[in-house]
């Protein structure tokens, strides 16, 4: 059996890598897929410490984020397609104004 150290640290290397693209990336869908990067970072620390522990409720918490995360992606990628065709990019420096 895989330790849970083994786990954590992947877990703490897709939510660094996720929060690099989120922070380095200047392009709206790549820092849409870093934020999803980070969710699933999270998901494989809930259903690593639920396994340790011996219970399902990781698995549990996981199934709720994902139909979360799945309504965010949806919502935000609506979001990204009626800022492209507004502004014709993707860069977020284009959108720092309040006003459409």
């Amino acid at each position: 059996m895989v330790p849970l150290n083994y786990y954590l640290i992947l877990s703490a290397l897709l939510f660094a890598i996720g929060t690099a693209g989120v922070f380095l990336r200047r392009n709206l869908i790549t820092m849409l897929l870093s934020v999803e990067i980070m969710l699933n970072a999270v998901n494989l620390t809930f259903v690593a410490v639920g396994r340790y522990l011996g219970t399902v409720d990781g698995q549990i918490i996981v199934f709720f984020v994902m139909t979360v995360a799945a309504a965010e992606a949806a919502v935000g990628l609506a979001l990204v397609i009626a800022l492209f065709r507004h502004r014709e990019t993707l860069n977020p420096d284009a959108f720092t104004a309040l006003r459409w």
